[in-house]
């Protein structure tokens, strides 16, 4: 890289990726909430389904 960096872009400050890594952090540590939960169990139970109708099909 040059001293500009990439195609003319400012240098990369360190200060970003940390805060952009306890950004991540925080958010990752937050959890799921209860609905969007039921919603992705929901789908896995229509996945389950599809592919057993699926495999009786094929039968």
């Amino acid at each position: 890289m040059t001293e500009q960096g990439q195609a003319g872009m400012k240098p990369f400050h360190p200060s970003v990726a940390d805060q952009l890594r306890d950004y991540y952090q925080s958010v990752q540590e937050e959890g799921i909430p209860d609905r969007f939960m039921q919603l992705l169990e929901k789908l896995d139970a229509a996945e389950r389904g599809v592919a057993l109708a699926e495999k009786d099909d094929a039968r």
